[in-house]
């Protein structure tokens, strides 16, 4: 399997991306899941970077926007239909650990501002949020 790191994703069912303008990567995991919704016959509908949500920046106080990584429209094995927003991130940008640097616990921190303005939006509007790490991406 190739590797990526940044770059476009050429569907091989374009019918399902419902998104705008050319599919841009930013990772290889990215890359991944991009694969996984083109190709899971579940997976009815996707976009990339397909909604902007407004969130206040934890240090600057200033009004931003959060831009998530994926949505994706998907049916279960029992046929229901579920909408879902997806953000791709390693683990270590998703937790406070002993042995972080500053740094690293700022980053942490603004992710869980973007990640609660998502849950927000995702509850007036009656979809999902949830953040992948390489945990759940790569599971075996």
């Amino acid at each position: 399997m190739p590797k990526y790191k940044q770059g476009i994703f050429k569907p091989k069912h374009p019918e399902k991306y419902v998104g705008k303008g050319s599919i841009q990567m930013r990772s290889s995991w990215e890359f991944t899941f991009a694969r996984f919704c083109d190709s899971n016959p579940a997976v009815l509908e996707w976009a990339s970077e397909g909604i902007r949500i407004p969130y206040i920046h934890p240090f600057t106080h200033k009004k931003t926007s959060y831009v998530p990584d994926f949505l994706v429209r998907y049916k279960d094995k029992t046929g229901k239909i579920y909408t879902e927003l997806v953000e791709i991130k390693p683990y270590k940008q998703s937790v406070i650990e002993g042995k972080m640097n500053q740094r690293q616990r700022a980053t942490v921190a603004v992710n869980h501002a973007k990640w609660a303005a998502a849950t927000s939006y995702c509850k007036r509007t009656g979809i999902k949020f949830r953040v992948v790490t390489e945990k759940e991406l790569y599971r075996k």
